[in-house]
């Protein structure tokens, strides 16, 4: 059987539960936010007049936390439990999968901030300044780490193809954020940048009626 040798194994399961329990708590606040922007259409005296709490400033807010706080938490929960299972040896680095956790909570804790706040760099799924941006790139390289690192160790031959399925996920989330998300920093220090592709829409809609 494959997993006949798995009880003598002792897997990180406190990364598993801190990442599952944080899924629950951030999709009931994810889903919150969502049905009160629901109601501010219907209501849009809801805000109070107070413009953290208005639509346009709700909307990415709850975006990525149903996407990225829910749903990342859920898939990091599950990678993790599934590949030390599936390859029968502990989680790679307790040390690191720590930081994928409370580097990821972090995350989330600046984009509920700063996404109310106002400062946003306008991108549909990408809204988050470019600070906050390289701190996912930090902590996704991290997990990257984690997960094929476990991989790379297993005491089984071949790899379950739930462990392919979530590799390539890490690999595309990551294609997608350094692509999508590649900015210039307005200032070093500042909380506002510019898309490396600002003008290219322009310049292809001019060339397109050009000829």
């Amino acid at each position: 059987m494959a997993f006949a040798n798995s009880q003598a194994t002792t897997y990180n399961d406190k990364v598993v539960r801190q990442f599952a329990i944080m899924t629950v708590v951030w999709g009931v606040v994810g889903m919150l936010v969502g049905v009160i922007i629901a109601a501010q259409l219907a209501w849009p005296e809801l805000n109070m007049g107070i413009s953290w709490l208005s639509f346009g400033r709700l909307r990415p807010l709850h975006t990525n936390a149903v996407i990225f706080a829910f749903g990342g938490c859920g898939l990091f929960a599950t990678s993790y439990y599934v590949v030390q299972r599936t390859c029968q040896v502990r989680i790679f680095s307790d040390k690191l999968a720590a930081f994928t956790f409370w580097g990821w909570q972090l995350v989330i804790l600046l984009a509920a901030i700063s996404l109310p706040l106002g400062y946003t760099s306008g991108k549909e799924y990408a809204e988050l300044e470019w600070p906050i941006d390289v701190l996912i790139t930090l902590v996704w390289v991290t997990y990257a780490i984690v997960f094929f690192g476990t991989v790379g160790t297993r005491k089984v031959k071949h790899i379950y193809v739930a462990n392919w399925f979530f590799g390539a996920f890490i690999l595309a989330v990551a294609l997608l954020h350094l692509v999508n998300s590649a900015a210039i920093p307005v200032a070093l220090m500042g909380m506002k940048s510019y898309s490396v592709y600002a003008g290219v829409q322009d310049a292809m809609v001019q060339w397109w009626y050009g000829h």
